[in-house]
């Protein structure tokens, strides 16, 4: 092992990246240190989206060899963690339009101006980063329809923007951020509901 690798885990990503697109032929090694950062993530958000935990392996390590192809032309003007996000929304939902889901439902909602209404804060977020118990989230995630799970998972997991979001789905800023607002209420309430169950069982 050469010198330059031997301290290759204090390494940052951005020097990964710059190692892994400058290596010659062959040499993964520092692309192997990139997955090793990310897989964990990117299987998890796959499981996420889909709902589809037997896939999931597979969509992620799709995710990296498209990752992979496409370093070279990787420019920076984001972090690779976001670049590696965006590959993974893309390749998801190429799959859910190609087993038909209805995953993009259209919201007949009037167009809408801008208003603090859609500015509610990301409470979803905030549980979705403090529950320990990550099975109830991905029952909880897994029980909502596609339409609301994926931005949803897109906004507060992914952290893309409205904008971003927008463009991905084809739907108007409006409407995703109606969406949005509905799929974190979503989210909150069948939290809360499991969350009462057990004490409601117990006190029978």
């Amino acid at each position: 092992m050469t010198e330059e690798w031997e301290d290759v885990q204090e390494e940052s990503e951005d020097e990964l990246v710059r190692k892994a697109c400058s290596a010659p032929e062959g040499d993964l090694r520092a692309f192997e240190r990139l997955v090793e950062q990310h897989r964990k993530r990117i299987v998890a958000d796959c499981r996420y989206m889909t709902t589809n935990e037997n896939i999931a392996e597979d969509l992620a390590q799709e995710v990296f060899v498209k990752a992979f192809f496409g370093l070279r032309n990787f420019e920076g003007r984001s972090s690779f963690r976001r670049w590696l996000q965006s590959i993974k929304v893309h390749h998801c939902l190429n799959h859910l339009k190609k087993r038909q889901s209805r995953a993009v439902v259209p919201i007949h909602a009037p167009s809408l101006e801008e208003s603090e209404y859609f500015q509610v804060a990301p409470t979803a977020h905030r549980e979705l980063e403090g529950m320990d118990d990550r099975e109830q989230v991905k029952r909880i995630l897994e029980s909502m329809p596609a339409n609301l799970r994926v931005p949803l998972i897109m906004r507060d997991m992914d952290d893309l923007s409205y904008e971003e979001i927008a463009g991905e789905l084809g739907l108007g800023l409006s409407a995703v951020k109606m969406r949005i607002k509905r799929a974190r209420e979503d989210f909150r309430d069948r939290y809360q509901a499991e969350s009462r169950a057990p004490r409601e069982q117990a006190s029978v």
